[in-house]
C-alpha cells in the first residue's frame, strides 16, 4: 500500500495532515524564513538557499521577501527567475517555470486543488494538478495561475488577472478570467498601451 507521500508525489488524492508531508512543509516555511532575512548583499547565501529549497533551479535566480510555498521540492525554475515581493507558490504538484520569467509583486501559482465532494474535502483529502510555465512570461502584480494551466512562451499575464486556463504561446492576457487582448509581446511591441487600455475595461 503506498504512503500518503507517495501518493502525493505520484499525483493521486492524498490526506493533506499526514505527518511525513507536515514535516516537510515544515522544512518549505524554514527554509523561506532563511531567504526572506536575508539582506540584497547576502546574494550567495541566498542562491544557495533557494537551490537548497527549490528541486531545480537554472542560473541566477533572485527571489525578493516575502516568499512563501508548501514544499519547494517540486518547484523547477530556469535561468534568471525574478520572483519579486510577497509571491506564493502552492507546488502540491509540480510547478515548471522556464528561463527568463519574472513574477510580479503579490504574484500566485496555485498546483493545489480539494475536491468538490464536501465529505471528501472535510476528511483534508487534497490533489493537486501540475502547472507549467514556459520561456520569457511575465506574471503582473498580483494576478493568480490556477491549478492545471500551462502558458506558453513569450507571455505577458495583466496585473490582477486570474488564469483559469491554458493558452499558447505570445499572447498578452488579462482580466478575471484572464483572456487574450494582444498579442506578439516581442520586442518593440506596444504591450504597455495594450495593457493600459484593456486591463480594467470590460467587453
Amino acid at each position: 500500500m503506498k504512503t500518503e507521500k507517495e501518493k502525493f508525489l505520484d499525483g493521486e488524492p492524498y490526506y493533506i495532515m499526514d505527518p511525513e508531508l507536515a514535516a516537510d512543509e515544515t522544512r518549505a516555511r524554514r527554509l523561506c524564513k532563511q531567504i526572506n532575512e536575508l539582506d540584497d548583499l547576502q546574494t550567495q547565501e541566498k542562491d544557495d538557499l533557494v537551490r537548497k529549497l527549490f528541486g531545480s533551479v537554472g542560473k541566477s535566480p533572485y527571489v525578493q521577501p516575502n516568499f512563501r510555498c508548501d514544499f519547494g521540492y517540486n518547484i523547477h525554475v530556469g535561468d534568471d527567475f525574478l520572483c519579486n515581493y510577497d509571491c506564493v507558490i502552492l507546488d502540491i504538484a509540480p510547478v515548471t517555470i522556464g528561463d527568463h520569467c519574472f513574477m510580479g509583486p503579490k504574484a500566485q501559482i496555485y498546483s493545489a486543488d480539494h475536491p468538490l465532494d464536501p465529505t471528501l474535502r472535510g476528511n483534508f483529502i487534497g490533489i493537486g494538478h501540475p502547472v507549467t510555465i514556459g520561456d520569457n512570461v511575465w506574471l503582473g502584480a498580483s494576478s493568480v495561475v490556477l491549478p492545471g494551466v500551462t502558458l506558453g512562451n513569450n507571455v505577458v499575464v495583466g496585473a490582477n488577472s486570474t488564469v483559469t486556463k491554458s493558452f499558447g504561446d505570445d499572447v498578452i492576457l488579462a482580466g478575471s478570467p484572464a483572456r487574450v487582448i494582444g498579442k506578439k509581446p516581442a520586442a518593440g511591441c506596444e504591450a504597455d498601451q495594450i495593457l493600459r487600455e484593456h486591463l480594467f475595461v470590460e467587453d
